[in-house]
């Protein structure tokens, strides 16, 4: 997970090139929105420190000091003299040009919104956060709903705001995936659907592909952190000297800049939640990483779109840390520091058993063929909630049933149901439909990656670097330069569609488990 206010820093101008002079119109926007850029750096960092070190007792005090943070910048960015400076502004260069183009769009937007909602927000996004991390220790719904029922207030005001043409959903979503729609949304999910059920339905009828009880096999906490990590660094290029990574409730990635990126992973006794979970989002942070120093501290310096980004960290996390040339290479490293892990294993049961599909209540240890059906309900749910057809109060049974019959599981308690994700404690609406549509792009991504025989090489012997060079050519250094939708032709040759991802869950799973 990335969050969208950590992954889009106000812009600034950018720094002039040897041989281009800076417009004085452009000088004086730089400085103007130099201010919004380290006010809002400043607030991430808050929240960064907040899930990771802050002390508990501190958590009221840190919501003012964040709301204080958002309610300058963007009164800052919303004034009418930086509305001055970007009309009167005059790009030199293509850079500058793409600089400006999105400032503009990002203001336009942005003084739609009052810097008393701002506020207002901002403090109670912090307030619903620690009393999701209570209610969901304790399993308590009944404590986080009036919590949630202030989120989806928000969420409404805030469409009402922003305005919108279909669905009020439409300008949440647009935050996350520009240009996206609810309907386009419905469209695609009632596709895969209809598509991945019965391959779901086949392979329960297999049976198991493997000892699924590995996964439970003891497995030092430290020892996971360690592991997850050197693969981070060796397999996908995450360094020490640009990041760090640090346990949290959640995981996530935040980054303040391309030089400073943050990750947080969680152990439990399930042991691939910690590594899965920090190589999902090492996919994140290698995307921020790879945005084209051109861009630093502009508005242009973060990810296409949090679809975008999910197609990096599920690449990283599925595409290629679930696959068998990555087992292959990476089981010895394994055996050296969980030998109780490996033991009585080889390279391709670990593959079998770390590709296991098997519906559960978790979202973030769901395997690639359930995944997108927890998404679909959380979706179907946020436009009911925000519709005002289900109530904050009949959530947990709402919840209930569409699991029961999308994967015929009913959680035994709230904090396996409706308490597990962050997302609407900070008032992530609209946010979960990315995961889907990254699921889609990492397949059509990394098959265009493939036509280049160096990459293909490399992904078939869990070399990655070609792999690496060629995101960072096609997507990473765009930044927000192109549109999501632009930048998957120009990457891939094709519109986003689900026809890549169904063959490959086809192919792979038909070959763990022998449908054919």
């Amino acid at each position: 997970m990335t969050t969208p206010d950590q992954t889009a820093p106000a812009p600034t101008a950018p720094a002039a090139s040897p041989t281009t002079p800076v417009h004085p119109s452009m000088e004086a926007l730089g400085r103007r929105l130099g201010q919004v850029s380290d006010l809002r750096a400043a607030a991430s960092l808050l929240s960064w420190e907040q899930e990771t070190f802050m002390p508990e007792e501190a958590a009221p005090v840190r919501g003012q000091q964040l709301a204080t943070l958002a309610g300058l910048s963007h009164e800052l960015f919303t004034a009418p003299e930086t509305g001055g400076l970007l009309a009167q502004a005059q790009p030199q260069t293509p850079t500058e040009e793409a600089v400006v183009c999105v400032a503009r769009r990002d203001h336009a937007k942005a003084t739609r919104l009052p810097t008393a909602f701002v506020e207002e927000q901002t403090r109670a996004q912090n307030e619903a956060h620690h009393a999701w991390i209570d209610a969901r220790r304790h399993s308590d719904f009944g404590a986080f709903a009036p919590h949630l029922e202030r989120m989806m207030d928000l969420a409404r005001r805030q469409a009402d705001l922003m305005g919108f043409d279909e669905h009020p959903y439409d300008a949440l979503i647009d935050d996350y995936e520009p240009g996206m729609r609810a309907s386009q949304v419905q469209a695609v999910f009632a596709d895969l659907r209809d598509r991945t059920l019965p391959l779901l339905d086949r392979i329960r009828a297999a049976g198991d592909a493997a000892d699924y009880g590995v996964l439970t096999r003891p497995f030092p906490a430290q020892a996971q952190k360690d592991f997850a990590w050197r693969v981070a660094g060796e397999a996908f290029g995450l360094q020490g000297s640009f990041a760090r990574q640090d346990e949290s409730a959640h995981p996530f990635q935040s980054n303040f800049s391309r030089s400073d990126i943050r990750i947080t992973t969680r152990v439990e006794p399930y042991w691939p939640a910690c590594l899965f979970g920090t190589w999902h989002e090492t996919g994140h942070a290698m995307y921020e990483r790879g945005v084209h120093e051109r861009w630093a501290r502009t508005p242009v310096s973060a990810g296409a779109s949090l679809g975008v980004h999910e197609s990096q960290s599920r690449m990283f996390e599925n595409l290629l840390a679930r696959s068998l040339p990555f087992w292959e290479r990476y089981f010895p490293q394994l055996q050296e520091v969980a030998p109780a892990v490996t033991e009585g294993l080889d390279a391709g049961a670990l593959y079998r058993a770390v590709n296991r599909v098997n519906p559960s209540l978790i979202r973030v240890e769901a395997d690639e063929v359930t995944y997108n059906f927890h998404v679909m309900l959380r979706f179907e749910l946020e436009l009911a909630l925000l519709e005002g057809t289900l109530a904050v109060r009949d959530l947990p049974d709402a919840w209930n049933a569409k699991m029961q019959a999308y994967l015929g599981l009913t959680p035994p308690d709230d904090a396996r149901g409706v308490l597990q994700d962050i997302h609407w404690s900070a008032g992530l609406i609209g946010y979960f439909p990315t995961y889907t549509l990254g699921n889609l792009l990492s397949v059509q991504l990394l098959e265009a990656a493939q036509r280049d025989p160096a990459v293909a090489q490399g992904v078939a012997s869990a070399e990655y670097g070609p792999l690496r060079e060629w995101l960072v050519e096609h997507v990473h250094q765009h930044g927000r330069s192109l549109t999501p939708a632009e930048l998957t032709v120009q990457a891939t040759g094709q519109p986003l569609g689900a026809d890549p991802y169904v063959a490959y869950l086809h192919r792979k799973y038909g070959g763990i488990y022998r449908l054919d």
